[in-house]
């Protein structure tokens, strides 16, 4: 899979489109094929290390010190279950989904990711059919 990977700090420039293998579901989770991702300034942000003087130093040793731990930026997403675990009960093959990455290892700017079912910092749901794969990538922030 593709993903925009981001191995240092600093401007846009510092992303670069990698092929990666693509992840595997565990027993709880499901494989999203993403369809649409949001570029918020957060992402921003984390990408740059561009933090308030006063808080960079906990941002730096909660984001990554000297590079960033969490190479794959991207919060929010949308798109199609392309695969599901054996415990997976809320979803199936085929669902188009919305949600979030919150405080997973991967992040949206790429072409899969594995979301948990459910779990307590992030969520996924079912996309509302009236919307498209745009506008509910938009939706968990806002």
């Amino acid at each position: 899979m593709k993903a925009a990977i981001n191995k240092q700090y600093g401007p846009p420039e510092v992303l670069q489109l990698r092929e990666l293998e693509k992840p595997t579901p565990k027993k709880n989770e499901i494989l999203v094929k993403i369809h649409a991702a949001t570029v918020t300034s957060g992402d921003v942000r984390l990408r740059a290390s561009d933090f308030p003087a006063i808080f960079w130093l906990l941002a730096r040793c909660i984001f990554g010190l000297f590079k960033p731990k969490n190479q794959i930026l991207g919060h929010e997403l949308a798109g199609v279950v392309e695969a599901a675990g054996d415990q997976v009960t809320k979803f199936k093959v085929g669902d188009h989904v919305f949600g979030t990455t919150t405080l997973l290892k991967g992040g949206s700017y790429a072409e899969y990711i594995c979301l948990p079912q459910q779990w307590k910092t992030g969520v996924v749901a079912h996309k509302p059919v009236n919307l498209s794969f745009q506008e509910a990538a938009a939706l968990p922030i806002g």
